[in-house]
C-alpha cells in the first residue's frame, strides 16, 4: 500500500514516516476511512457481492464491479474503467457492506456501474506517482492565469488521472463565472483536457483538510459525508455567544458541530418554562440573566443588586402561576422546600468557591524586587 505525501512509500515498498503502512492517523492515508468488520467472516450466501468500494484522492468513493472475480484485499491499488480512460484507486471496502452502502446511497445495481481493470502494477504505481507530481505545479500556475484573466473565482484543488489524460479543477465562486478562455488556456498549457467543477466551500475544507478550534482534525475530512444545513436558532437553542470568529469552521459557515447536541438540548428545554417577562416579587422584577439547561436551574437578578440568584424550573413555574393571579410572592426563593434550599444553598457554595479558587491573584510567578547592588563598606 502507497503512504500519503506526509510519509510516502520507499522503494522497499515501506512507509517512511508514520510507518504504519498507509493507515496513518493523520488523515492523509485514511481519510474518510471506513472499518470492514466483516472482514474475517465467511459469508453466509453462495456468493460474494462482486462490487466494491474504491477510494481516490481527498476520500472520493465511488462503486465498481469486479467482473473477473479478482482476489482483492481493502487497501489494493486498482486500475479502474472511468469516462474516456482510466484511474487509479484503492480497495476501501467489499463484500456485503457495500450492498447495504448503495442503499444507503440509492445506488442501482446495474450496467451503469463500471468495471475493473486489473490489480496495479508496479508500473502502474510509478507512473501515477509521476502523475501526481504534476499536480502542485499545476495549481500555482492556474492561480496565477486565474489572476491574469480577473477571474472571481478562488481554485482549491487539481487531481489528475492516472492515464494522465485528463485533470480535474476542484474551484468554488460566489457567482456563476465564464471560464471558457481559461480552459483553453489551461489545455493548450498542460497538453491535457479540462474539467472545472465548482464544489461549496463545506467541501473544499473537506478536501483540504484541517485542525478545528477543538484540537482534532475536521469532521469534513475525517468521517462526515453529508453536510446537514446549520442555522444561528442551533446556537440559541443551546445559549452559545452569536459570536462569528467563534461559530464558524475553516470553511467559513457555521461549524457543523453546532447540530451533534441539538437534539439533547431540544429535548431538555421542554422541561425549562418560557418567560414573557421578569418575574414580579415584592422584593421587584427579577430579569432572567442566563439558564443551566441541564440542571434545570434558571438564574435571576435584580436591577438594584449585582447578585444572581439561582431558581429552580419548579419554582419558576410557581411564581409564574402567582403572577398571572395577580399575587407576588416575597422572594425568589421563597416556599422553597428543605431539599430546594439545601441544593440552592450548595450551588452557592460551589459558586463561591470557585470565585475563591480563580479571584486570587498567582503571587508564584511574581518577580522579586532587585537588591541594591551597591557594597556596603567596611
Amino acid at each position: 500500500m502507497s503512504g500519503c505525501k506526509t510519509c510516502q512509500t520507499n522503494e522497499d515498498g515501506k512507509v517512511a514516516g508514520c510507518k504504519n503502512n498507509g493507515g496513518c492517523l493523520t488523515g492523509g492515508c485514511n481519510k474518510l476511512n471506513v472499518f470492514d468488520w466483516l472482514s474475517n467472516m465467511s459469508s453466509p450466501l453462495s456468493e460474494d457481492f462482486n462490487v466494491v468500494e474504491v477510494r481516490f484522492k481527498n476520500g472520493k468513493k465511488d462503486f465498481f464491479k469486479n467482473d473477473q472475480l479478482l482476489d482483492l484485499v481493502t487497501g489494493d491499488s486498482v486500475i479502474v474503467d472511468v469516462p474516456n480512460g482510466h484511474h487509479l484507486g484503492h480497495i476501501s471496502l467489499q463484500g456485503e457492506l457495500v450492498r447495504l452502502q448503495m442503499q444507503k446511497k440509492k445506488v442501482e445495481d446495474d450496467d451503469k456501474i463500471r468495471k475493473i481493470y486489473r490489480v496495479a502494477s508496479p508500473k502502474d504505481l510509478e507512473k501515477f506517482d509521476q502523475v501526481q507530481k504534476r499536480e502542485e505545479p499545476a495549481l500555482f500556475r492556474t492561480r496565477q492565469i486565474i489572476g491574469e484573466l480577473k477571474l472571481a473565482m478562488k481554485l482549491s484543488d487539481v487531481e489528475f488521472q492516472a492515464d494522465n489524460t485528463k485533470a480535474t479543477f476542484f474551484y468554488s465562486a460566489d457567482e456563476r463565472v465564464d471560464f471558457r478562455d481559461l480552459i483553453k488556456v489551461l489545455a493548450s498549457e498542460f497538453r491535457i483536457r479540462v474539467e472545472m467543477r465548482q464544489i461549496s466551500l463545506r467541501q473544499e475544507a473537506s478536501r483540504l483538510g484541517g485542525i478545528g478550534s477543538c484540537g482534532r482534525e475536521l469532521c469534513c475530512s475525517t468521517w462526515l459525508t453529508d453536510f446537514k444545513s446549520v442555522s444561528t436558532a442551533a446556537a440559541r437553542y443551546q445559549n452559545l455567544s452569536l459570536n462569528p470568529s467563534k461559530l464558524s469552521g475553516q470553511c467559513g459557515r457555521l461549524k457543523c458541530c453546532l447540530n451533534y447536541e441539538l437534539e439533547n438540548y431540544l429535548e431538555a428545554l421542554k422541561d425549562i418554562p418560557k418567560l414573557e417577562g421578569p418575574l414580579q416579587t415584592k422584593k421587584g422584577a427579577a430579569k432572567l440573566q442566563k439558564t443551566d439547561i441541564f440542571r434545570k436551574i434558571m438564574w435571576f437578578g435584580y436591577d438594584t443588586e449585582n447578585s444572581w440568584y439561582p431558581v429552580s424550573c419548579v419554582r419558576v413555574k410557581e411564581i409564574l402561576n402567582l403572577n398571572r393571579k395577580g399575587i407576588f410572592p416575597e422572594t425568589l426563593e421563597a416556599n422553597e422546600g428543605s431539599n430546594g434550599a439545601k441544593k440552592m444553598a450548595a450551588i452557592n457554595r460551589e459558586l463561591e468557591r470557585m470565585d475563591k479558587k480563580y479571584g486570587k491573584k498567582n503571587h508564584r510567578f511574581k518577580k522579586k524586587p532587585r537588591k541594591s547592588s551597591s557594597n556596603n563598606d567596611s
